[in-house]
């Protein structure tokens, strides 16, 4: 999408802030012996208090109001019976849609004391985003986002999925440009335009950098590494990105 007017950025910062409101509230109400189907729930409850629509489950029929993952569970996640426990990575993913505006974001968190090498992919993550983020203005390549997200993963010892990416949203949850690579690839690279809106989620990796889709025909999975992702929906503007989910 290609945020043109007033009513367009007010829209996408509604549905934004409601996005980001559910997420922080989940990742709050995370702890020991809750089931991701409880704080799913707690999701489709909010969603409806701000009079806005769970994205996947609008779009895709998705069995959950949110994708909850937890440890070798990189996305997608089905929302269920599984207890959290202590220490274990956490992914949270929030999208909505209100008055015909998407928004789209996501965080991946360690609960209570975990791991320190868990903590530090986190924070990873974050940093990964913020050195794409300095790169988004109009005129320039999506290909640099990805390069800056890879160069920060290897300046810590780590590497990125290479096949989960970000992507435009804005009218619906997926849009234009189709790839934004966690790497540095010209394949389906496409320039950053004036109100453009994309979702930016790197996925920071101990070791894989491919994940595959598990038997439940949503969730994705690695073999042996852990993965923390960081996304937000950003507004390309001159003036510097507009963060909506923030």
């Amino acid at each position: 999408m290609i945020a043109k007017t007033e009513e367009d950025i007010n829209g996408l910062k509604t549905i934004g802030k409601i996005c980001g409101s559910i997420r922080d509230t989940l990742v709050e109400k995370t702890a020991p012996g809750v089931t991701t189907k409880d704080l799913d729930e707690l999701a489709g409850k909010l969603f409806q208090k701000a009079g806005a629509q769970s994205a996947p489950k609008q779009i895709y029929d998705f069995p959950g109001f949110t994708c909850i993952s937890v440890n070798e569970e990189v996305a997608h996640g089905i929302p269920g019976d599984r207890v959290i426990e202590e220490g274990d990575l956490v992914n949270i993913d929030v999208s909505g849609s209100k008055n015909g505006y998407f928004a789209d974001t996501g965080i991946s968190f360690v609960v209570g004391n975990g791991h320190p090498a868990l903590k530090m992919i986190c924070d990873v993550a974050k940093e990964a985003f913020e050195a794409g983020l300095s790169k988004v203005k109009p005129g320039a390549m999506t290909s640099v986002l990805g390069k800056a997200v890879h160069q920060t993963a290897k300046q810590n010892d780590l590497t990125v999925i290479k096949n989960l990416t970000g992507h435009g949203v804005g009218r619906s949850i997926h849009e234009k440009p189709d790839h934004i690579f966690n790497f540095y690839t010209k394949y389906d690279d496409v320039v950053l335009e004036e109100g453009m809106v994309i979702a930016f989620e790197p996925f920071v990796s101990t070791l894989e950098e491919d994940v595959f889709q598990s038997d439940d025909g949503w969730t994705f999975l690695t073999d042996e590494s852990y993965v923390a992702q960081y996304e937000h929906t950003i507004i390309v503007t001159s003036d510097g990105p507009i963060l909506t989910t923030a």
